[in-house]
């Protein structure tokens, strides 16, 4: 007759089969082993999510957009030509797909004067406006008005006053501020402030920044 073991013989057993194997594997290569099956078992999925990425990027770069209609702009003297949602404003034209990001995103309510450019010779916040309606138009930002080692006369005040201070918002400041040059605009320094209320600087140098706009007036 076959004996039936006891409980007490079960845990003795498992007991010594632990022992077994604990003589067998040491701590520091069971540890070991774990780790090489987890790098083991998540190499892959790794792997493809980075192909998975790669092929995104791609296929996203260029994304086409249903309903999208053709847009001709004339941005700083040349013309291009895009496929847009009809929804896109002027400033996410320029940002997103002419990578024009001199032009800043601020407030996007057309509150703060971060994003403002020249259309057709006048200012606007190119938030409110939709790229659509600019069909044709001569678009003009701050990558136009000038460059390192060839400054607007502007943009050389701003940078003999200080009219700066994180920056932010100094593309839409002298945007604004060269607009100014051509429009009606009185001697005083609060004349000044009146035409450029429409930009904000957070960091609050409005002296320095008429100071730049009344002397770039006096050398116009």
């Amino acid at each position: 007759m076959t004996k039936t073991p006891s409980m007490d013989d079960q845990k003795e057993s498992t007991v010594d089969t632990k022992s077994s194997l604990l003589g067998r594997v040491s701590r520091r290569s069971f540890l070991s082993q774990l780790g090489a099956a987890g790098v083991i078992a998540t190499a892959r999925p790794l792997a493809g999510a980075q192909s998975a990425t790669a092929v995104e990027i791609q296929e996203t770069a260029e994304p086409a957009v249903a309903g999208a209609v053709p847009v001709t702009l004339r941005v700083n003297g040349k013309a291009v030509t895009l496929q847009l949602d009809p929804r896109t404003t002027l400033l996410d034209c320029l940002r997103e797909h002419l990578q024009l990001t001199g032009t800043k995103k601020g407030c996007d309510h057309g509150q703060c004067g971060a994003c403002t450019v020249h259309v057709n010779g006048r200012r606007v916040n190119s938030c409110l406006s939709l790229a659509l309606m600019h069909d044709g138009d001569e678009i003009t930002t701050i990558e136009g008005i000038g460059q390192p080692g060839n400054l607007h006369p502007m943009q050389a005040a701003f940078v003999e006053h200080d009219g700066y201070q994180c920056g932010y918002c100094t593309s839409g400041q002298i945007m604004s501020a060269v607009a100014l040059l051509k429009e009606p605009c009185g001697p005083s320094d609060a004349d000044v402030k009146e035409l450029m209320s429409g930009n904000i600087c957070r960091c609050g140098a409005y002296p320095n920044i008429v100071a730049a706009i009344q002397q770039a007036r006096q050398k116009a």
